[in-house]
């Protein structure tokens, strides 16, 4: 007994005569996978894939084990255990049972050899057979799953049913039946030409020559309505023997000539080889080549196929005739090589196959279609290796594919060529630092003496994006200009608008192979391709490239898909939101900004700017109001259908950029709903893009659309995320533009974003220049928000250095113009600032006050983070005040809200605020817990404030458990910290708890000199401290 597959049909497995039971639809497709590439190993990846597409379940890789573990069971003995795990996935050996795919293939090829040699029965039958394997359409059962599969092997059992055909039609007498058969088949499968002239040529033998030329009518009229074209060489020539009664059309007398070119040529088959030489200096690539080879050199029930694409210049043919060489020993009766120019002038493939029967010494026909036949002939049962080079299409490919399993055929192309079914494919990439180094080691012939060659070289890698073809051209250069170094050849590569000119030697040249790439595109492609390199972002979703090339969603992500298909393009994956991201090859970009520079003029680059940014802005905007971040945003809010060029008092702008109600209709609701459903990982996902856009409509002179666009990034994402370097380029780019503009109301708008900046990275005094500059040009403007948002950070940056009575002012005067203003979010925020200054100072009553205002107010906006930070201040008074489970609760509370926000820092400052009141209520070893979670937290986004803070916390926690040494450890690196930011009233009060520790231990001088550096801190600040008892270290056990 042996176990018997069923593929061509419902998906079954048959164990003595009974079905064994495979589960549903799922298991059946994953076995279905395996036994399709039995064999290889299939990633896990690929499996789910298969099974789920596009959108797999979170838990599918759980479910793919499970599956291979049921279909283990499920399986007689002994076959189960032919379904193996190995890294990356899953192999089912060959060999575990019978397969009907495999043996379909083979009688198939049986037949076409067969045919080749002029015996008809014989192919007759091997192909009757074949098709008797099959129970209905192919992988059934599975679902959705497997469908391109399904269709490869319809598209195969097609073949064989018109090879069939065209066998019996060579033996007399069988022409009635055909007819019969034919008659419905054509009705079925009206465009297939092959049928058609099948079924005019039987009926012109029964000597019904009338309506033989009818069914070529209506196969005529077929193909224009359905298809829009005219009917093929073949069939017109088919049309042409009926219309004059060709003798040739009569049993035995048809393809007379060409078998039996194919007998004479086959009679004494002569090894060939056309290889180009392999390289000297190849390099690299090493999986990528035992691939390939093992791929070509493996189990087959089929031609294999092997397809070896990438973007120009990465290294395909050299791959391919490396690979090529290295398995020339499995092919002894030949290596055939052509090269297909797919990308600069395409060479037909009838031409293609004229050189190639000339390399087999056959005299190729005048036909095309029979140059093909005549070629399959000769190669069929040879072992023969087929390299075509930089095929441009699917097209160009197929006439020249052999029907034999003996032979294999290894393609390259700029695309993956993803029409060639049952290919298996290989996607070259650019080399990563080492490869690259060693690559221009070799071509140059030399290894670096001098350690800062080497880092020129390394830049050199670098500038050349690790792009082997300029690679190659750099290192030849090197090597022919001797009194170069490498220093100076990556100084030339430095200057973008000089690198595709210095990338160039001989007959080598980076800027005409990516011009071949560029020229084969459609002029949407191409469009998109320069508008993507004049936004020069590191990577896009499909949202911004809708907007800068003015297309609907979908419709870019058409274009984008078909640039990722030529390999200009690179899809890394997707981001934290889903969104798939696309972005573009160093030198890829560098040569798309040349065409840009010459296709498109300034204005329709600005506008194409303007318009990514503006949707930015769109999507900003949806968020802001649907999730308020709780601080100042300075332009006016806007709905759908006003300008984005609003600034905070009120003038319009002038630079051209659409409106949110134009943008509207090109960011879809899909993109909208993301953004909305996660709102801080969608501004993570996107903040080096808009950043980007920010700086180049600076750059073009959308100074307006720069400045309101920088200003809401600021409020919305980098302060959350630290993302300090975008936040400072983008206002450096906008602030540039602003005052070369003389915009002094977008000068003072940045120059707040810029305090704000300093401000959140601990530099307090910077922050307090700039908001004192924002102060004052506000004032002289009259913009009483700007103003007031001025002096809200003027006293955040004066209550760190201190200087609490300043801060008190400023905060005041900046609640009072946001009071005036009804400016909800600018009340709230003033409000808790200035709450926390009056707890500083131990007015407790008014610093009450002032938080429920605060708190008010974010609840009224809706703003959920500011209502968050609100309670976070209010449990620091509570505690003050000795309420510590009230404190605790008011922490836990905001911790909560700033969790389901997303902000995992300013939830773990909550965490620290908890941990404090839960220490004052004894708890000290849960408070410990927390407090070392929360310390994580800080360091992973480099919170130096958040660390210093936390680490004296854990030093209160130390000594309240009795340890003060440790206490003593904790508390020096928090006022090391502090040291470090220069804030002095946050070092003293560390410096009380490490006096408090010192005293414990015994060092009574040290801690009264502690003690007395803090106090005179205090009584400079006017802090509360100045008033309280001084703590005294916990009793000794």
């Amino acid at each position: 007994m042996e176990l018997e597959y069923r593929l061509l049909g419902p998906v079954e497995a048959w164990w003595d005569g009974m079905p064994v039971r495979l589960g549903g639809p799922k298991p059946r497709a994953l076995l279905a996978v395996l036994l399709l590439r039995a064999g290889q190993v299939v990633p896990a990846d690929t499996l789910v894939d298969a099974i789920w597409g596009e959108e797999p379940p979170d838990t599918a890789r759980a479910l793919v084990q499970s599956y291979v573990s049921a279909l283990r069971r499920a399986l007689p003995e002994g076959a189960g255990e032919a379904i193996e795990t190995r890294s990356p996935g899953y192999v089912l050996e060959p060999g575990a049972g019978r397969v009907d795919v495999v043996r379909f293939e083979a009688l198939t090829g049986e037949g076409r050899r067969a045919a080749a040699d002029g015996d008809h029965r014989a192919a007759a039958r091997a192909l009757r057979e074949a098709l008797a394997l099959w129970r209905g359409p192919a992988l059934g059962g599975v679902g959705g799953a497997l469908r391109s599969e399904a269709v490869r092997l319809e598209e195969a059992r097609q073949a064989a049913l018109e090879e069939r055909i065209s066998a019996e039609l060579e033996i007399a007498g069988q022409e009635a039946d055909l007819a019969t058969e034919l008659t419905a088949l054509v009705s079925a499968h009206p465009t297939r030409e092959r049928l058609r002239g099948q079924l005019m040529l039987a009926l012109y033998r029964l000597g019904r020559q009338a309506d033989a030329l009818a069914v070529y009518g209506e196969g005529r009229a077929v193909l224009a309505d359905e298809l829009g074209i005219d009917p093929g060489p073949e069939l017109n020539r088919m049309h042409e023997a009926v219309l004059r009664a060709d003798p040739g059309l009569l049993p035995g007398r048809r393809a007379v000539a060409s078998a039996s070119a194919a007998r004479t040529a086959s009679g004494a088959p002569r090894p060939v080889s056309l290889l180009p030489p392999a390289l000297g200096d190849f390099t690299g690539r090493e999986s990528e080549s035992a691939e390939v080879a093992e791929w070509l050199t493996g189990p087959r029930g089929a031609t294999p196929v092997v397809v070896v694409s990438g973007p120009a210049g990465v290294g395909k043919s050299a791959l391919a005739v490396q690979a090529a060489h290295q398995v020339a020993g499995r092919y002894p009766d030949g290596q055939l090589y052509a090269e297909l120019h797919g990308f600069s002038e395409p060479v037909p493939p009838g031409e293609i196959l004229g050189r190639l029967l000339r390399a087999l010494g056959a005299d190729p026909p005048e036909d095309p279609a029979e140059r093909g036949d005549l070629f399959r002939s000769l190669v069929a049962g040879r072992r023969i290796l087929l390299v075509l080079d930089d095929a441009g299409s699917e097209s160009q490919v197929r006439p020249l594919l052999p029907g034999s399993a003996t032979c294999g055929v290894l393609v390259t192309s700029r695309t993956r060529l993803g029409g060639l079914v049952g290919a298996r494919r290989t996607d070259l990439d650019v080399l990563d630092d080492v490869g690259g180094l060693e690559l221009l080691a070799r071509v140059i012939g030399t290894k670096w003496g001098d350690p800062r060659e080497e880092t020129s070289a390394r830049r050199i890698v670098e500038l050349c994006g690790g792009l082997p073809l300029a690679l190659r051209i750099a290192g030849a250069r090197l090597a022919t200009r001797r009194h170069w170094t490498p220093s100076k050849l990556a100084d030339r590569l430095a200057d973008e608008h000089r690198r595709l000119d210095e990338l160039s030697v001989g007959d080598l040249e980076v800027r005409a192979s990516l011009g071949l790439s560029y020229r084969a595109l459609d002029e949407n492609a191409r469009r998109v391709l320069r508008r993507l390199a004049t936004l020069g972002s590191a990577d896009v979703a499909a949202w911004t490239v809708a907007a800068l090339a003015d297309v609907p969603e979908d419709e870019a992500e058409e274009v984008l898909e078909r640039l990722v298909d030529a390999q200009l393009l690179h899809c890394p994956g997707t981001d934290q939101v889903g969104q798939p991201r696309y972005r573009l090859h160093d030198l890829v970009r560098v040569y798309a900004a040349e065409r840009a520079e010459a296709e498109d003029s300034v204005p329709d680059r600005t506008t194409a700017v303007g318009r990514a940014l503006t949707a930015g802005l769109y999507l900003m905007d949806r968020v802001t109001e649907a999730a308020p971040p709780g601080a100042v945003i300075l332009r006016q809010s806007r709905t759908v259908g006003e300008s984005p060029g609003e600034n905070v008092c009120g003038t319009a702008r002038a630079d051209g950029a659409a409106t949110t109600g134009q943008l509207h209709a090109a960011v879809s609701t899909r993109t909208t709903e993301r953004a909305l459903a996660d709102p801080f990982t969608w501004f993570d996902a996107e903040a080096g893009a808009l950043t980007t856009a920010v700086e180049r409509a600076a750059a073009l002179g959308l100074h307006t659309l720069a400045c309101e666009a920088a200003a809401t990034l600021c409020s919305s994402s980098f302060a959350i995320s630290n993302r300090f370097d975008a936040w400072w380029r983008s206002h450096d780019a906008a602030l540039a533009a602003a005052r070369r503009a003389e915009d002094l109301s977008g000068e003072a708008l940045l120059l707040i974003g810029l305090g704000q900046l300093r401000y959140e990275q601990d530099r307090c005094a910077e922050a307090l220049d700039y908001f004192r500059q924002a102060e004052r040009l506000c004032a002289d403007l009259g913009d009483v928000r700007g103003r007031s948002a001025a002096l809200t950070g003027l006293g955040s940056a004066c209550r760190e250095l201190g200087e609490l009575r300043a801060a008190e002012r400023a905060l005041a005067d900046a609640a009072d113009g946001f009071r005036r203003l009804g400016d909800d979010t600018g009340v709230g925020l003033a409000c808790r600032y200035a709450g926390s200054v009056r707890l500083e100072l131990g007015d407790h009553g008014t610093a009450l006050t002032l938080l429920d205002e605060s708190l008010d107010a974010y609840r009224r906006k809706g703003s959920r983070r500011g209502e968050a930070l609100a309670l976070r201040t209010l449990s620091l008074v509570h505690r003050s005040l000795g309420a510590y489970e009230r404190a605790a609760g008011l922490a836990g509370q905001a911790r909560e809200i700033l969790l389901a926000l997303g902000d995992p820092l300013m939830a773990a400052y909550c965490a620290r605020a908890r941990a404090k009141a839960r220490l004052r209520l004894g708890r000290t070893r849960e408070a410990e817990s927390e407090l070392h979670t929360a310390l994580g937290v800080c360091r992973a986004h480099q919170d130096r404030f958040g660390e210093a803070l936390t680490l004296r916390t854990l030093g209160e926690c130390a000594l309240a458990d009795g340890r003060p040494a440790d206490a003593a450890q904790l508390l020096t690196a928090s006022v090391a910290g502090w040291d470090v930011l220069d804030l002095r009233l946050p070092r003293a009060r560390a410096l009380r708890d490490l006096s408090t520790a010192y005293e414990a231990l015994g060092d009574t001088a040290r801690a009264a000199a502690l003690r007395a550096e803090a106090t005179a801190v205090f009584t400079a600040c006017e802090a509360r401290e100045r008033d309280e008892p001084w703590p005294r270290p916990p009793q000794q056990p």
